[in-house]
């Protein structure tokens, strides 16, 4: 029976190991990232929930995030047409 020599299995079995390790550590890092989105959708859902808290307290304002200074949110005057 004809084989490969042993440099040469040992050099298959180097690169068949590599590829497992690679292969199961990106296994890790989707699994990582799919924890990470999850919690990036929980934090979202409590800057939502703070929205409402503050702007039931203060009313439609903008916080500056240093300072803590709230500003009231101008929105623009509709205008009316008149025909004339």
């Amino acid at each position: 029976m004809n084989k490969v020599t042993e440099e040469e299995l040992k050099t298959i079995k180097d690169q068949q190991k590599k590829t497992n390790d690679i292969l199961l550590e990106l296994g890790f890092l989707s699994t990582r990232e799919h924890a990470l989105l999850h919690e990036i959708a929980d934090i979202n859902k409590q800057v939502e929930k703070t929205k409402l808290e503050l702007e039931q307290k203060y009313g439609e304002v903008n916080v500056h995030i240093e300072t803590g200074e709230i500003t009231e949110i101008e929105t623009p005057m509709e205008t009316v047409e008149t025909d004339g």
